[in-house]
């Protein structure tokens, strides 16, 4: 049971003792060292914590450069088509592709067209080769818009290109098979 200290001074006379005539000199000796002992744990936990902080910062900056280092090599890996990019960017090239190859592949060369296939072939090879210059431009810049467009611009015009030297192909056969008509007539 707890018992109040008012009543337990109030019955018990006061002792009076009297200080030791060293009694600042030894109080000043304990409290030096207690302030040295705290000084010592201080100076050993100020050294811990030290450690562990360099050892957390070379963590985190091995990890950091180490990742850094990672999206380096995937940014530089080689760009060789838009389709390594995205694969929506692949679906477009893919499209524009494989109908620039169907287009080319009906083309019949025959006398009467040669020159005119051979122009427009030779204008699409040039553009092939752009589209070559853009990719590189594109891994040597890095990806950026102007570079993507550029380079399904250059897909489109070829195809365009080859819509355009189909109808040409078109009305020359057409143009051929009426002088063949009006020569039989």
């Amino acid at each position: 049971m707890p018992k109040d200290l008012r009543e337990l001074l109030k019955n018990e006379p006061m002792q009076v003792r009297e200080l030791s005539k060293n009694h600042r000199k030894n109080f000043e000796v304990r409290l030096q060292k207690e302030f040295h002992d705290t000084k010592k744990n201080n100076s050993q936990f100020l050294r811990i914590a030290a450690s562990f902080l360099v050892i957390i910062g070379l963590g985190s900056s091995i990890f950091y450069f180490s990742n850094n280092t990672v999206q380096n090599i995937t940014e530089t890996a080689k760009i060789e088509s838009l389709g390594s990019i995205s694969p929506e960017l692949k679906n477009i090239e893919n499209y524009y592709l494989a109908s620039i190859n169907t287009e080319i592949s009906n083309l019949q060369e025959n006398p009467e067209n040669k020159e005119l296939l051979d122009g427009y072939l030779e204008k699409i090879g040039e553009l092939t080769s752009e589209y070559k210059l853009l990719t590189v431009e594109l891994n040597n810049e890095g990806l950026n818009e102007k570079t993507i467009n550029a380079l399904i611009d250059n897909l489109q015009l070829r195809l365009k290109l080859l819509y355009q030297l189909k109808e040409q192909l078109n009305e020359l056969k057409n143009l051929n098979n009426i002088e063949n008509e009006n020569n039989q007539v």
